[in-house]
């Protein structure tokens, strides 16, 4: 009686494994969307001094808030990608028909997008935080809370991008839908900088990030995945 539900879970966990690297494959195949939010993120950093002001004092203040807005809106860009080519090519449907459940495999999906997209942010952030003249903890703890944020971001983003699946016009909705939603975990990301320049403790604002990671990881799936069920119902 226990070897069967074991087997699923084998058979559940390989079927993640398989999603999550045909997506990293595609991907690097299709490298122009890959590229596409990590230019777009250099660039908002990179030309924000020169529309607003290049004072050192004023980017040391607004450092944290560009480069999280500029990761934010670098994750929207890339949303619409990450359903999009596989309802085109018909691997969504197939996907849906699977024994395995559909939420670990959006899961897996996810996974695949912040890879691709969140992780490389953070890795961009401490070169473009010595350009915005962040000191070398405000710069550590930026990164930290990227690291814990931009999933949030990414499984967030997986619900409107379900959502929106198949509809005209769906970047403007998805944007519409996924913002309202982010602006909590911008508020936290940058006051958890600015707390850390202040030398307040950032306990608490960790907490509560790591609080957003955890609540997304656990409900986002499985509104994903019921997202999609009805976006392709009524596709």
């Amino acid at each position: 009686m226990m070897i069967k539900p074991l087997d699923q879970a084998v058979g559940s966990i390989e079927a993640m494994k398989a999603v999550f690297a045909r997506d990293m494959k595609v991907a690097f195949r299709q490298r122009q969307d890959l590229l596409n939010p990590l230019l777009f993120f250099m660039m908002v950093v990179t030309l924000f001094p020169l529309g607003v002001s290049p004072e050192i004092s004023f980017l040391q203040e607004a450092g944290a808030g560009i480069l999280w807005v500029a990761a934010l809106l670098s994750v929207l860009l890339s949303l619409d990608h990450l359903f999009r080519h596989d309802f085109d090519d018909g691997t969504l449907e197939q996907l849906v028909l699977q024994p395995q459940p559909l939420f670990l495999l959006v899961l897996a999906k996810t996974m695949a997008h912040w890879v691709l997209t969140g992780l490389p942010l953070v890795l961009l952030t401490p070169v473009l935080g010595v350009m915005v003249h962040l000191d070398g903890n405000s710069i550590a703890i930026l990164c930290l809370t990227l690291l814990i944020g931009t999933p949030v971001l990414s499984l967030i983003g997986a619900i409107g991008a379900a959502l929106t699946l198949g509809l005209r016009s769906a970047g403007v909705l998805l944007s519409l839908l996924i913002i309202p939603l982010y602006i909590p975990v911008l508020i936290f990301g940058t006051g958890t900088v600015a707390a850390a320049a202040e030398g307040a403790p950032v306990g608490a604002y960790l907490a509560l990030l790591g609080a957003f990671l955890v609540l997304a990881l656990t409900l986002a799936p499985f509104a994903s995945a019921a997202a999609l069920k009805v976006s392709l119902s009524n596709s």
